[in-house]
């Protein structure tokens, strides 16, 4: 019986069976990574040089996107190099690379996630208490926080998942590591303190949902008894982004997470894991601008300065 020491590489899932087809998915992969790149690296910049936006509110979106940079940059570059040189191959250390930098930035994207919804709540429900609820010295606090949680879950799920013995093969049906993929080549029944982990996981990721959902009912009723409907436009503006990314990560990564096994095929696998790990780094920047008048004008202003320097 192998197991895992013996493996060198595992093989992953490729896109498609023909070289034309191949070099379409490197070229569909290439334009979302340099969209993803720009769109946050735009966020990161403005924030960062705008002093205007040295708020709570842009200082979580710019952890944010911070850690949609990392995420994407966890798996598409390794999917595009498979793709263009036409091979599965990925080393078994690289393996456990990989799924620790995906488990920690997705962990820290919930939390972040989880903490921007407590700052909407505090902004729009309770705003005289505001600045000293979210002075700089607490922000800092959640934001490292929320990193540092999703370390310690990434460490925990690593070391579990890659001390397991592993004799079904070195198959992965995903295109890059994913826990639930290496725990069907286990041959022991110790993977079983995994998916307890993973329950665990999802039962705390549910508790964060809870809060949000909470925090947003709250919104809504205060925004709501607002008279002016300016106000309402600008406040609903400001959180209707965050709740569309919210959905977004929660329907596409908790179900390919939490759905029965035997319900699962390869190619629903495939594309509930584009949908969760690839779109979205690339479209949290749009959505985040697209109605917010103020992060646009100042992105604007990033953009024009950047191109005078240029020319």
């Amino acid at each position: 019986m192998s197991n895992s020491s013996s493996i060198a590489e595992f093989l992953l899932l490729p896109f498609a069976e023909t070289w034309e087809q191949q070099l379409l998915h490197f070229a569909l992969f290439l334009g979302i990574y340099l969209a993803a790149l720009l769109g946050n690296g735009l966020i990161i910049t403005t924030v960062a040089c705008n002093h205007r936006l040295h708020t709570p509110m842009y200082f979580f979106l710019l952890n944010l996107a911070l850690v949609d940079l990392g995420c994407i940059s966890t798996t598409v570059p390794k999917a595009m190099a498979n793709s263009l040189w036409d091979t599965r191959a990925i080393s078994y250390s690289g393996c456990a690379a990989q799924v620790f930098l995906f488990v920690f930035l997705i962990s820290a994207e919930y939390f972040l996630l989880t903490v921007m919804s407590y700052d909407r709540y505090v902004a729009i429900c309770k705003p005289l208490h505001y600045r000293s609820l979210l002075c700089s010295r607490s922000c800092v606090q959640m934001a490292a926080a929320a990193w540092g949680s999703g370390v310690l879950n990434a460490v925990m799920h690593t070391a579990n998942t890659f001390s397991l013995p592993l004799c079904q093969g070195n198959a992965l049906d995903q295109f890059f590591c994913e826990i639930p993929k290496i725990l069907k080549l286990s041959c022991s029944h110790s993977y079983l303190r995994e998916i307890e982990l993973l329950t665990f996981n999802g039962f705390l990721f549910w508790g964060c949902f809870v809060f949000i959902l909470f925090s947003y009912v709250q919104i809504f009723r205060a925004v709501l008894r607002m008279p002016s409907e300016q106000g309402q436009h600008k406040l609903f503006s400001t959180c209707l982004p965050h709740l569309a990314v919210v959905f977004l990560f929660l329907s596409t990564g908790m179900f390919d997470y939490l759905k029965p096994p035997s319900n699962a095929s390869p190619s629903l696998s495939l594309v509930m894991a584009f949908l969760y790990s690839v779109m979205p780094p690339a479209m949290n920047p749009l959505i985040y601008s697209m109605r917010n008048q103020e992060l646009k004008n100042a992105i604007r202003k990033v953009m024009s300065w950047m191109y005078f320097r240029i020319c």
